[in-house]
């Protein structure tokens, strides 16, 4: 999996933008103002994606490559490696219910505009 092809994945989300708040090369990822998504574009080793807690304990006994989130809240954030050990389909659908999660976290209106 590439920056490019993850990247390319996430463009076409409603609400979609990025930019890179904290320094040159921290990319992220957000819907409506609201971060789902967060890497360092010179590596691309890993990505910070939103999940369910549930879920995330699951996903972190089941592949080496997915541990508690990075520089962020451990029981709502994964950071998924991008080295092979975490099947590519895989991450695209973590990316996509990552999005699920803060789109459906907005205002209804707000919501309802994208």
């Amino acid at each position: 999996m590439t920056l490019d092809d993850f990247r390319n994945h996430c463009l076409k989300k409603p609400g979609f933008s990025e930019n890179f708040p904290f320094n040159e090369t921290t990319l992220v990822f957000r819907v409506a103002g609201k971060i789902f998504a967060l890497m360092d574009t010179n590596e691309f080793s890993s990505v910070n994606l939103k999940c369910d807690p549930e879920r995330a304990v699951e996903l972190r006994e089941q592949y080496p490559g997915i541990i508690p989130g990075y520089h962020m809240n451990k029981q709502h954030w994964n950071t998924v490696s991008t080295d092979g050990s975490v099947p590519g389909k895989l991450l695209l659908e973590l990316a996509d219910h990552s999005y699920e999660l803060v789109r459906d976290s907005l205002p209804k209106k707000l919501r309802d505009s994208l």
